[in-house]
């Protein structure tokens, strides 16, 4: 019996050595990974990651730390979500609700590494007709991409005059499509994103009845980072959040800014007196030391909370989801939600490093 006994253990101390070379090994090999890839789609906020690829700037970055990261347009926004879920990729741009009930519901650990912008008007709900009022929808079939921030935006519209979402009927419609859906005689109000929602205003007899500037700071633009790969990686953050704030720099230089800023319109479809529109509905975290003040507040937890119950109440949590605390949050401020199911993480920490110039 000890014979067997004192067999056993050594085997089971064998498999714990093996178990730990085996870890360390793993860990090595993880940070060992020397290529990367970053997706991005087209809005103002985004347009900044096509501008650092194009100038060199993210490459100069990765050159510094020794490693290379390809980046990767990707016209449908949502499916760029649910690739980068599907392991596609290292890293991509999303909204905080969206990085929430993608990512995180589906098991994915992922943390906001740079908080670039919320909007403040970049996102809007449209009907047509002049003189219109959010009152006005009551009764209305609504495009929008169903699920996604504008499906957020157009219920705390409907809240703000006291209708609820079954004084609307929801129409799933593409963000690529939505353009197209509007010059429709079938369509009568929408709901979308610039650089969309510009086109549509543009067009007559509109009215633009609410927008992201009456909840400033609930729709936060981000890139958000595999939360494994980002612990694993350290220089592949230090680099993406390099080159962002390198390019954060040239925006605000007026010797620069507009070279930069004319190359991101016409990537975006538009003219530099159009992207400088689009930024005025947008509140940019041009200076990192803004960006980390933002994610440490107990504004963006509360923000989260809502963002959370919203998504509960459209079953985006998941189906084993009992309730909008489900899954766990984590902020500076502190994590609302479960803390043994952390799938979401806001980590101010190199954002940090670049405004104390330790990148």
């Amino acid at each position: 019996m000890k014979s067997f006994l004192k067999q056993l253990l050594t085997t089971l101390m064998l498999s714990a050595s093996l178990i730990a070379v085996f870890s360390v090994s793993a860990s090595a090999f993880a940070k060992e990974k020397k290529d990367f890839t970053l997706a991005w789609s087209i809005y103002v906020g985004w347009m900044p990651w096509d501008y650092a690829d194009h100038a060199g700037i993210l490459k100069k970055w990765a050159d510094k730390y020794g490693i290379n990261i390809k980046v990767i347009q990707v016209n449908d926004y949502v499916e760029s979500i649910n690739q980068y879920t599907a392991g596609q990729f290292d890293a991509t741009v999303m909204t905080n609700m969206d990085a929430l009930t993608i990512p995180a519901a589906s098991g994915v650990d992922s943390t906001a590494l740079i908080v670039g912008d919320f909007s403040d008007g970049n996102d809007g709900i449209v009907l047509k007709g002049k003189n219109k009022s959010i009152r006005d929808i009551k009764g209305q079939n609504v495009n929008l991409v169903e699920l996604s921030v504008s499906h957020y935006l157009m219920a705390r519209g409907l809240e703000s005059v006291g209708l609820a979402e079954k004084d609307v009927r929801v129409v799933n419609t593409s963000d690529a499509d939505i353009v197209a859906a509007y010059q429709t005689s079938d369509v009568t109000s929408v709901v979308t994103w610039n650089p969309l929602l510009s086109e549509i205003t543009a067009q007559p007899d509109n009215s633009l009845v609410f927008d992201s500037s009456k909840i400033p700071g609930e729709i936060i633009d981000s890139l958000v980072v595999n939360t494994r790969i980002l612990k694993d990686n350290p220089k592949f953050a230090k680099a993406l959040t390099g080159a962002w704030y390198e390019v954060m720099s040239e925006m605000t230089d007026k010797t620069k800014a507009d070279k930069a800023k004319t190359f991101m319109a016409k990537a975006s479809g538009t003219d530099l007196a159009g992207y400088n529109a689009q930024l005025k509905a947008t509140r940019m975290f041009y200076n990192p030391a803004e960006a980390v003040k933002f994610t440490q507040s107990t504004a963006l937890k509360d923000t989260m909370q809502k963002v959370a119950e919203f998504s509960f109440d459209h079953g985006l949590l998941g189906e084993g989801a009992p309730d909008a605390s489900f899954i766990g949050i984590e902020t500076p401020a502190g994590v609302y939600g479960n803390p043994s199911n952390i799938k979401l993480r806001f980590d101010p920490a190199y954002m940090d490093m670049a405004a104390k110039g330790q990148l």
